[in-house]
């Protein structure tokens, strides 16, 4: 029964993360025209229009890009610490023999990109933005890969989407350590104590979610004031929050229900509005060719899917994890190279390690988007082209897994 309801869940998750992509590359494509039309100015002023208040001391008044970018993409994060904890506790990621094959595979997706970043970056004023080229946006990936249908096995979308998952764990990990700078240890403090708070009453088996998302709001305010990036709140915040291991809809489980759509279907596609409006210019084909433009496509296009498969093959190898049913190495390198769509929380990244410096900054969005298109393009044809090798061979030629 717990099964049933966990692979509902999953296929629930998998159909908005879809469809949510769809609506993503839309709403780029979108951005991108009035970014280059006469729209793009209008655009600009609309995302520097200041919103909110302040008042006894509290200050909440910010522009309209700040409120999206550490606001809206809280509770974007929020929503992703809700999966890494459910995926931990009841999925996925829930015993060692599960957890290995997509915790290792997403450590080598991280660290080939990162190092070849850095190799291109060396001693450059871009060097430290070697945080970019690891991430995969998950909502692009699924997208892609839904689009393959039956054509590829069930076990390698789930594969897919857990590694995507760690992929995100690691770039918040990354973020809070390497992207934070400036920090109060006053407001950390504050907001440590509101988690400790939170951490209590989950061992207290208080299941009101009232209960923790208001406090959440205030740890997204001192988090935000410490100097470590806000949208950490989100992520603590999904951690405190109850779930069980059984059947039974848990704190953890309803909250994911609620956010799943609204965040695939607005805050995504809000996001991807407002930081893909990259008016393009001349210089930026030659943008391309730089340290960074080389940087960050070697390491989406060619790291990604050389880090994926060469740790798995080192897991599978040293018996430290099992192949997904049915799928290929082919298919691995096919899931490796639509790793290399690191869309949203590259260009995130790109926000954070490239502030105040806007050319630069433009640069980095559009090597991402080149590096997210071939990559997305890359693996969906090399994995319809498996689909139709596999039908050629024996079943024995398709390593089983779990």
């Amino acid at each position: 029964m717990a099964q049933l309801i966990n692979l509902r869940s999953f296929k629930q998750f998998f159909r908005s993360t879809s469809i949510g992509g769809i609506i993503l590359i839309f709403c780029v494509i979108t951005s991108l025209i009035i970014a280059n039309t006469g729209l793009g100015p209008g655009l600009e002023a609309i995302l520097a229009t200041e919103l909110g208040a302040n008042f006894a001391g509290i200050h909440l008044r910010y522009p309209i890009i700040l409120w999206i970018n550490d606001g809206l993409m809280a509770i974007f994060f929020l929503l992703v610490g809700l999966e890494i904890k459910r995926e931990m506790v009841e999925g996925e990621l829930s015993s060692f023999k599960k957890a290995s094959l997509p915790i290792l595979a997403a450590i080598g997706g991280v660290m080939a990109p990162a190092l070849i970043y850095f190799s291109f970056n060396y001693g450059s004023q871009t060097a430290g933005g070697w945080g970019i080229p690891m991430a995969t946006d998950i909502a692009f990936a699924i997208a892609v890969i839904s689009m393959l249908g039956k054509r590829v096995p069930s076990s390698l979308k789930i594969f897919l989407s857990a590694l995507a998952i760690v992929d995100d764990l690691m770039a918040i990990l990354v973020i809070a350590l390497f992207y934070s700078t400036d920090i109060h240890f006053t407001y950390l403090f504050y907001a440590s104590g509101i988690f400790g708070f939170l951490l209590l009453l989950n061992k207290l088996k208080v299941k009101n979610l009232a209960a923790y998302l208001i406090p959440g709001l205030f740890i997204w305010y001192f988090v935000h004031h410490s100097g470590v990036h806000a949208t950490i709140a989100g992520v603590l915040t999904a951690f405190a929050i109850p779930t069980t291991p059984d059947a039974t809809e848990s704190p953890l489980e309803k909250l994911e229900h609620i956010l799943v759509n609204p965040v695939n279907f607005l805050i995504m596609p809000i996001f991807a509005l407002a930081n893909t409006n990259i008016h393009f210019e001349p210089i930026m084909l030659l943008g391309l060719t730089t340290v960074l433009g080389m940087g960050i496509i070697a390491g989406l296009v060619i790291g990604k899917p050389l880090g994926i498969t060469i740790f798995s093959w080192i897991a599978v190898k040293l018996g430290i994890a099992k192949m997904p049913k049915h799928a290929s190495w082919l298919h691995i390198i096919g899931v490796g190279m639509l790793g290399g769509i690191g869309f949203t929380m590259s260009i995130f990244i790109a926000l954070l390690s490239f502030s105040g410096m806007e050319l630069v900054l433009a640069e980095a969005k559009f090597s991402i988007l080149i590096a997210s298109i071939v990559s997305g393009i890359l693996g969906y044809l090399w994995l319809g082209k498996v689909d139709k090798r596999s039908k050629r061979l024996p079943d024995t030629d398709l390593t089983e897994g779990i």
